[in-house]
């Protein structure tokens, strides 16, 4: 067979094996062989080949007890980071903009890249003195609530160095020029949930709050904000925005697998 009819036809093999892995994934609980082979409309003799194969591979396990098979960890894993990628920023869009209609303040997404946060998206609200957002911002991560976030809970080798160059810059706020400071103030998000700047951030006369959004793995992948102008946006510790924020942060991060406590970033 030619190269090009090869790759026409594809691997027979390999789609055997997903067949069976499909029929395993619509049964939704571990199942006898004669299950597998029947849903998968293949003798019981094949399907065994194609499971020992499939159990190497960590695609399937085996209850030595039971005997019965389910998917593996790899399946699970596969599973889970296909779910994070193409559904983390769908989703999170439409977390924005749902809490925009509920509070009716400028809204956005952050992601973490290279640099640091940068806004992917933002929302307007229904009123005459908004503050715009642009997207593509990256913001830092002492001077910004989404950029405290991110600071509060990515991993420390990641963080620090950018944290070391900030706190070299003029527009930081006095009360956190040093690192225990910095430190304080991290700790202080953790337990709190959420991150706010009340006239600090580098556009004098904005007040924004941010929430982080936690994947699968309990890391944090994305933030939520809410920006306003100072004096216009209450951002007190009960007040509507933040339990609005904090709410839609959670129910996000459960859409995206998280669960349990979110990972301290060592």
């Amino acid at each position: 067979m030619s190269e090009e009819l090869e790759g026409k036809h594809g691997v027979q093999s390999l789609e055997i094996g997903m067949g069976i892995l499909r029929a395993m994934a619509n049964g939704q609980r571990s199942m006898m062989l004669k299950e597998i082979a029947a849903a998968a409309d293949m003798p019981a003799s094949k399907a065994h080949r194609y499971l020992v194969s499939l159990i190497r591979a960590g695609l399937v396990d085996q209850d030595p007890m039971s005997s019965r098979y389910d998917l593996g960890s790899f399946a699970l894993n596969l599973g889970l980071v296909a779910l994070d990628r193409l559904d983390r920023v769908r989703l999170g869009l439409n977390a924005i903009t749902e809490l925009r209609d509920e509070i009716n303040q400028t809204t956005a997404l952050a992601v973490w890249a290279e640099q640091g946060p940068v806004i992917v998206r933002w929302e307007r609200p229904r009123r005459p003195i908004t503050v715009n957002v642009i997207t593509g911002t990256v913001l830092d991560l002492l001077s910004s609530a989404t950029g405290r976030v991110f600071a509060a809970w990515m991993p420390k080798k990641i963080v620090a160095p950018l944290i070391a160059e900030e706190l070299k810059k003029p527009h930081i706020p006095p009360e956190l020029r040093s690192k225990q400071a910095v430190e304080a103030l991290l700790a202080d998000i953790r337990t709190k949930g959420y991150a706010a700047t009340n006239g600090q951030h580098k556009v004098p006369g904005i007040e924004g709050v941010a929430a982080p959004v936690f994947n699968f793995k309990n890391e944090i992948t994305m933030s939520l904000l809410v920006v306003g102008v100072q004096g216009m946006v209450d951002i007190s510790p009960e007040s509507d925005v933040i339990t609005s924020l904090k709410r839609s942060a959670d129910a996000l991060s459960l859409r995206l697998g998280a669960h349990g406590e979110p990972k301290v970033p060592a």
